[in-house]
């Protein structure tokens, strides 16, 4: 039994979007100069949901504002970045973005945010930097969605929730592969114990620049524990050489720096039965569409007022209104 998820690169198109103009922040400030330049490049609209993408300076943010424009969202030209980074200007199809380092973080987001009351933040950023991100998002109060995994995850939650913030956190964006997982977490709800005794080798394959276990790898081996296998998360095998990625795990070489291969083997104690769960993933699209469509789904939630703030990928797939 198999799961295969490919996503290949789409063609999209990349329009002039209307921005900020006059940015002031809550406190009566303004924003620096050049953010002040950026913001107010072109006139505001009333249709589109703006959001903001930390880092645009990654290849998954660059992925995820590409798709949000396709998708008819108004990217608002200000992002975060490192010290090293700050104060350049990303072009990303043509397009400029302002990107401002960690001293200015409040001040910007919080004008931002003041000049637009329905901004929601997509965060693509660092492991090491999950948490502090999440700190600032709920103390202006601004919702967003977590697409960046590692971090203090239990600390993460009740940042939110006592904020009270609305937010989809997630560390699997991509639709399909989330759906895999909920078909998973039925089955260990509904069978504990049914590989009992089994054993299982789990490994998985990203670009070098992934720098923490892939947690949707955590994830299905939290299932498969549930299941009855006797197996610790520190047994999964993380793959980052290019060599044995081409060579061993089948990652075509134009994917090196863009993939997500798991492999779950299960073998009975005697060896005499095998199980093997797959899913692979080429490009970075399904996790940028996926993304788009948790923006979507908090948009609507803010919207409707809803009483629950904390939501994930499978809240986004169980609404049904995904593009």
């Amino acid at each position: 039994m198999a799961s295969l998820v490919k996503a290949t690169s789409n063609v999209l198109r990349w329009e002039k979007l209307p921005f900020l103009s006059s940015p002031k922040t809550r406190h009566g400030g303004t924003l620096p100069n050049k953010a002040s330049l950026a913001l107010s490049a072109s006139a505001s609209t009333d249709t589109a949901i703006p959001i903001m993408v930390n880092t645009c300076t990654g290849k998954m943010g660059k992925a995820v504002i590409k798709a949000a424009d396709s998708a008819g969202l108004h990217v608002v030209p200000v992002s975060f970045c490192t010290d090293k980074e700050s104060g350049k200007t990303i072009q990303v199809c043509g397009k400029e973005i302002m990107v401002h380092g960690p001293s200015e973080r409040e001040s910007v987001l919080a004008s931002v945010f003041q000049e637009y009351p329905n901004l929601i933040v997509v965060d693509y950023t660092v492991p090491a930097t999950v948490n502090d991100n999440a700190e600032l998002y709920c103390k202006v109060g601004v919702p967003f969605v977590m697409g960046t995994t590692g971090g203090d995850r239990d600390q993460l939650y009740k940042t939110v929730e006592e904020s009270k913030v609305f937010a989809v956190i997630s560390p699997q964006m991509g639709k399909q592969v989330v759906a895999f997982l909920a078909a998973m977490e039925i089955m260990a709800d509904q069978f504990p114990g049914a590989f009992s005794g089994y054993s299982l080798q789990v490994t998985e394959s990203h670009q070098a620049s992934k720098l923490d276990t892939s947690g949707t790898a955590k994830a299905v081996a939290s299932c498969f524990q549930k299941l009855g296998v006797s197996f610790d998360m520190d047994q999964i095998q993380m793959i980052r050489d290019s060599k044995q990625q081409i060579e061993t795990v089948g990652v075509p070489e134009e994917h090196l720096a863009g993939h997500a291969f798991h492999l779950y083997h299960l073998a009975s104690p005697d060896e005499t039965v095998s199980f093997e769960f797959q899913h692979n993933v080429c490009g970075r699209s399904i996790y940028a569409e996926g993304t788009v469509d948790a923006v979507l789904f908090l948009a609507k939630k803010l919207k409707s007022k809803a009483e629950k703030r904390i939501y994930n990928m499978i809240d986004v797939l169980r609404d049904g209104n995904m593009r």
